[in-house]
């Protein structure tokens, strides 16, 4: 059986981690090599580092702390932030990321999931979806969830996963700092649409939420930030917790 993943978040703004409630209000955290580097040591699976106002700013990714970063990590590493051209995903990898993570600039420009598959291999593109609720519907945001495209998420997410994508992170907008659990109803519409493996962001408060989530059947890695820059959920732990209550996890 494939083991489940524990992914921690670097949401990074002019070079520090900040965090937010509901895509707003966001303060200042920590120093993102800081963090990486405890991560790396906390038995983490994976590390995601997003740049999350490049994309709205309209500038390129900040190069220099993902360099630092990379540096710091022996865990695969995701990176996003104003990806738009394959010219950004070849910068990006050569500073260190392991795959790549787009979303508005998939948006802007679908053709770019197929090319960067074509080039990269899927397993590089990591399709990834700020999704909100709006009139019952579930619509994909754009520059860093402020901008509503009206795209129905399972409509491209199933078009994601047809072109090339290698996996799927879908960030809950509704429940994204909130902390009372993952966004399950989301999630199994989701699941339900592809079979891309899928990562779950949004809602973790405590580490009951990550069982309710791995219960899910299409779930393979439950992706957190607050809980675990905190020190409120240690990682190590956490899984030991998953592993004893019948999840798989690398320990």
């Amino acid at each position: 059986m494939l083991t489940k993943r524990i992914i921690p978040c670097l949401d990074v703004k002019n070079g520090r981690v900040v965090k937010g409630v509901n895509f707003e209000g966001l303060r200042d955290i920590d120093d993102p090599v800081a963090l990486a580097r405890f991560y790396n040591d906390s038995g983490a699976d994976e590390l995601v580092f997003y740049d999350i106002t490049a994309s709205f700013e309209g500038r390129p990714l900040f190069a220099d702390a993902l360099r630092r970063v990379a540096a710091e990590v022996f865990i695969p590493l995701t990176v996003g932030g104003s990806i738009n051209t394959l010219a950004d995903f070849d910068r990006v990898l050569k500073c260190g990321a392991d795959k790549v993570s787009v979303n508005s600039g998939a948006i802007r420009n679908p053709s770019l999931i197929a090319e960067a598959a074509k080039r990269y291999g899927d397993q590089c593109v990591v399709l990834s979806l700020d999704v909100k609720r709006v009139n019952g519907a579930f619509h994909v945001f754009a520059k860093g969830g402020r901008e509503d495209t009206g795209l129905d998420a399972l409509d491209w997410v199933r078009f994601g996963e047809d072109h090339g994508a290698g996996e799927v992170v879908v960030n809950s907008i509704d429940t994204d700092g909130v902390r009372n659990g993952f966004d399950l109803e989301m999630l199994s519409a989701v699941g339900d649409a592809v079979s891309l493996p899928l990562i779950a962001s949004g809602g973790a408060g405590r580490r009951e939420d990550f069982l309710t989530l791995f219960a899910l059947p299409r779930v393979d890695a439950g992706l957190a930030a607050s809980i675990f820059h905190s020190r409120e959920v240690e990682i190590k732990a956490l899984k030991r917790y998953l592993n004893e209550n019948g999840v798989p996890m690398r320990l």
